[in-house]
């Protein structure tokens, strides 16, 4: 079965789940839709990376960075005889 069908059939379980409510929660639902798309919509657009871009805000400089993510290395290796 393609996706689109496998869609419709969905839609199609849904609107028979849901054609026996009254016409006020139908218009409920509508809203509650609607309102998540939105919310969405918005969401996404807050997490593009786009928007992390030059979000890194720091006083040192490349160079004081780096060298204090060297120094902040730990190297533990433990060797195991075979």
């Amino acid at each position: 079965m393609k996706t689109a069908n496998i869609n419709i059939n969905i839609i199609d379980s849904y609107f028979t789940l849901l054609k026996s409510l009254s016409p006020d929660n139908k218009l409920e639902l509508i809203a509650r839709i609607s309102e998540s798309m939105k919310t969405t919509a918005k969401n996404e657009k807050e997490i593009s990376l786009d928007a992390l871009y030059g979000s890194w805000e720091s006083d040192q400089t490349d160079d004081e960075l780096v060298a204090e993510l060297k120094a902040a290395r730990n190297f533990a290796r433990k060797r195991v005889a075979l």
